[in-house]
């Protein structure tokens, strides 16, 4: 089978100048965006994220305060523990056009947030 799928590929390809295979050897991924939020006297900075609708985006969270919080959303399905003065990463998206609110775990009272997808 391995011999029948390389002669099938020389075929389709023998007819095609090197260089025209270049743009598909060189194909780059476009950069995921990242955005930062800070957890400083167990509030979030900013408390309103704003990301395009149909992106996975990166969020960079540092915690300032010199204790724990958990980054916490039932509606993004996220939850992490941030030591204190540490930092993490999580992925969020693609999400559809709304509002997903998050809060701190250990705070929840004064660590609230909102991520709005436009």
């Amino acid at each position: 089978m391995l011999i029948i799928i390389r002669n099938t590929a020389r075929r389709l390809f023998a007819g095609l100048p090197l260089l025209a295979l270049v743009p598909i050897a060189g194909f780059v991924k476009a950069e995921t965006p990242e955005i930062e939020l800070r957890i400083r006297d167990h509030l979030f900075f900013p408390a309103t994220l704003e990301i395009p609708a149909n992106q996975k985006v990166k969020i960079r969270i540092y915690n300032e305060d010199p204790t724990p919080e958990e980054f916490e959303s039932f509606e993004l399905n996220r939850e992490k523990v941030i030591v204190g003065n540490g930092e993490t990463v999580i992925f969020i998206g693609p999400l559809k056009t709304g509002e997903y609110p998050f809060f701190g775990e250990f705070y929840p009272k004064t660590a609230q947030g909102v991520v709005v997808v436009k």
